[in-house]
This record gives C-alpha cells, sequence and structure tokens, in this order.
C-alpha cells in the first residue's frame, strides 16, 4: 500500500494524506534500503534512461534537514542551490514530525511499525506519556531501567546486516544518545560540531567510503528545526539560517566535485505558525478534560487521547461546539485502517500509542494541555498536522 485509501472522515482544511510509497520519504527509506543491500541506487519514482551516462558512484550520501519543508524552500530558496537540485516534492509520514519521520529514516519502519506516533507517546510501561527521544517522561525525569532503550525502541535499524557499509554523521550533542546510539547501530557514528564541522565529517566519510568499497552516509542537522520552534517559520532567523544552511551545501558540492558520490537532501516536516491566539489551552476546558483517561500526547497539531468509557458522544460535543473551525475529531483506530500510520507489521503497544481519538487541528491552531512537573514550552512554529506547509518535504538531488 502506498497511499491512504478509503477515508471515512473528515479532515482539516487542504489536508495532504501521507504516502507511503515513491511519493514519500518511506519510499526514499525504502530505495536507501535497496541501495544497502546491493541494489543500483535510483532515485524513487524516476527512470533510468542511459545506464552508461547515469551509472552512480559507490557512495550514497542523504542528508536530513530538520524541518525544511518544501513550501519554504518554494518561498524562500530563489537562487539557492538547494532549490536548484530540487527534483520534486514528496510526503512526510503521520504525524509530520521529529519523532515519527526521522525513526522512519534510521530504520525504514513506518510509525506503525516502530510505535513512535509523535514526540509523546502512551507507555504505561515506562509511567504513562514519555518523550522517547529524550526519554523523558512528561512530568518529568528520565526513562530509566534495565534495558530500557531496548525495550522502548524494539526493532532493528537501517544499518545492520547490510551489504554496504554505513557512516552516520550526527551533532556532537546527541551523536551517543540513548536514542541515537540504538538507532546507529551498525553504521560508524561521526560527531560534528556546526555546519562547517558537518560539511568536512561528510566529505571526509565520502571521500574514505569511496577508497573502501562505497557505502552510505547518513547525516542529520536540527538548527534549522529549533529556530523555527523559537521564532516562527518565516522568521528572519529561520531565513539566515538557511542561507548558513544553502552554503554549506554548495561547499559539500564543491568538496566532492568529480567523485560521482551521490548527495540526497530532504527533510523530516514542514512548519506552520500558531499565534498566541491560536493556542488552545485544553486546561481550561476541565470538563473536556475529566473525559479523558489521561494527559494528551502525540503532538500539538494532532493530538492523541484517551477517552473513558461511554463519553464519545459527549466529547463530540465538545469539539464541534468549542472546536469548530478549529480541530477535527477523529477515531484513532479508522486512522490507522485508513493507512495514515503507513504499512507493516504493527507494534505492539500500537493501539496504546495512537489512543481512542486524534484532535487533527485547522491550519494555524494547536491544543496544549499541562501535567503536574512540566515545563511549559512555547513554539511559534509548528508540525505534526496535515497541512501542506507540514506534509510537503523537498527530494533534492546531486551526482558530483
Amino acid at each position: 500500500m502506498s497511499a491512504c485509501r478509503n477515508i471515512p472522515f473528515s479532515l482539516p482544511r487542504a489536508a495532504v494524506v501521507p504516502d507511503y510509497g515513491a511519493n514519500g520519504l518511506y519510499g526514499l527509506v525504502g530505495a536507501i534500503r535497496g541501495y544497502l543491500d546491493g541494489q543500483h541506487w535510483t532515485v524513487p519514482g524516476e527512470e533510468r534512461t542511459d545506464r552508461a551516462q547515469d551509472e552512480p558512484g559507490p557512495v550514497l550520501v542523504f542528508l536530513l534537514i530538520d524541518g525544511l519543508g518544501d513550501a519554504f524552500l518554494q518561498r524562500f530558496g530563489s537562487g539557492s542551490t538547494l532549490l536548484a537540485h530540487r527534483r520534486r516534492r514528496m510526503t512526510s509520514v503521520f504525524p509530520s514530525t521529529t519523532a515519527s519521520a526521522v525513526t522512519t529514516t534510521l530504520t525504514g519502519l513506518a510509525p506503525a511499525r516502530h510505535g513512535l506516533t509523535g514526540w509523546f507517546i502512551h507507555d504505561r510501561r515506562f509511567g504513562g506519556v514519555v518523550a522517547p527521544l529524550p526519554m523523558r517522561k512528561r512530568s518529568g525525569g528520565l526513562i530509566r531501567g534495565p534495558m530500557a532503550p531496548e525495550r522502548l525502541f524494539p526493532y532493528p535499524s537501517l544499518f545492520r546486516n547490510r551489504r554496504r557499509k554505513s557512516i552516520y554523521v550526527n551533532p556532537r550533542s546527541i551523536a551517543y544518545s540513548p536514542y541515537s546510539a540504538r538507532h546507529g547501530r551498525g553504521a560508524d557514528i561521526v560527531a560534528y560540531r556546526g555546519l562547517q564541522g558537518m560539511v568536512a565529517a561528510i566529505a571526509t566519510a565520502a571521500r574514505a567510503l569511496k577508497r573502501a568499497a562505497g557505502g552510505y552516509i547518513h547525516a542529520y542537522y536540527p538548527v534549522f528545526d529549533a529556530l523555527s520552534h523559537a521564532h516562527g517559520c518565516e522568521s528572519d532567523e529561520a531565513v539566515a539560517q538557511f542561507r548558513h544552511i544553502d552554503a554549506a551545501f554548495a561547499a559539500l558540492l564543491d568538496q566532492l566535485a568529480g567523485t560521482g558520490v551521490d548527495v540526497v537532501v530532504s527533510a523530516d516536516h514542514g512548519f506552520i505558525d500558531s499565534p498566541a491566539e491560536r493556542v488552545i489551552r485544553f486546561e481550561r476546558f476541565p470538563d473536556a478534560a475529566a473525559m479523558l483517561a489521561g494527559p494528551l500526547f502525540g503532538e500539538r497539531r494532532a493530538a492523541l487521547c484517551e477517552l473513558r468509557r461511554g463519553v464519545e458522544d459527549d466529547f463530540r460535543s465538545f469539539v464541534e461546539a468549542e472546536l469548530a473551525g478549529k480541530a477535527v475529531l477523529v477515531r484513532s483506530p479508522e486512522l490507522l485502517r485508513s493507512g495514515f500510520f503507513g504499512p507493516g507489521p504493527r507494534h505492539r503497544q500500537l493501539r496504546e500509542r495512537i489512543g481512542s481519538h486524534a484532535l487533527l487541528m485547522e491550519p494555524g491552531w494547536t491544543i496544549t494541555d499541562r501535567v503536574p512537573g512540566e515545563r511549559a514550552h512555547r513554539m511559534i512554529g509548528v508540525h505534526g498536522g496535515l497541512s501542506p506547509q507540514e506534509m510537503w518535504v523537498p527530494l533534492i538531488h546531486a551526482r558530483c
């Protein structure tokens, strides 16, 4: 299955449904997995016409720029090297967020299989609502215990038991975190500091693989995402950071010129802004909050929840009365059946991870709640929803 099907429920305005075939990030990672298994590299959805002129180098680089949506690239990328090498757009996974999409790029698994269905997931084995990437409980404190990473991430990485060698280039601040170490199994981990450090690390790794039998480099850059959250997705800070990233990309192509290395660039999601007046504070509706078995999880643009038994009609009435034009209520199992979380055998805790219902937010709207001990994070730029700005990411490809 490549695209969502049989959608028997309403969606937010202009919603883009995830594609798990050649027109989606999941399909791109499937092509990378094939390359790691020894297949010829071909950009998904593109036909090779002249094999003699289209032979790939033995090295493939994938650079994931966290948060660089296709809408941003189209609007602010005029004259950029990144836009000049853009092939087309493709969808992220659902939800369109780092925890779900980056995990797909590091495993080749859809969210239904790896089970990371948002920045926050519900897993009672670890105390309820937790943030799996930093391995923290929403109420505060680290997730600890014997085999905690193995139990939280019980699936193989993309890099293990492949024919081609892999190198995982990651910022020094997270390169050896439990999440990175677990998802980097089978790859050599290289830590870098700063954009220039990333370019140098990729170029050095590519030359080393070129001298050997070839291989794959997975590189991750997070700063654009952080600035978009803090200042807004079209802020001066985000645009300036994009210019720095583009210059670094151009420098990387210059350093690799003539090597035959393939460089693919994409993102895990794009962004949309949610001004303060469009943030719904769920704690201001105590009667509705009492209908939930626990706090919200998932994303503030795609909030998941577990309704108490027998309250669905009342909760739906609340949404229709108080959140009309702001959110659409959907049963989570219907999202699953329609393919929003992707294909593959389902994670053992998936039912708990997706809850009974989802609040899919209309463009510009977010919903948050509070739990005791939690520190509030104000975000201007947000993601996780189904808007075109969040769901479409670019497919950029250059042969050096």
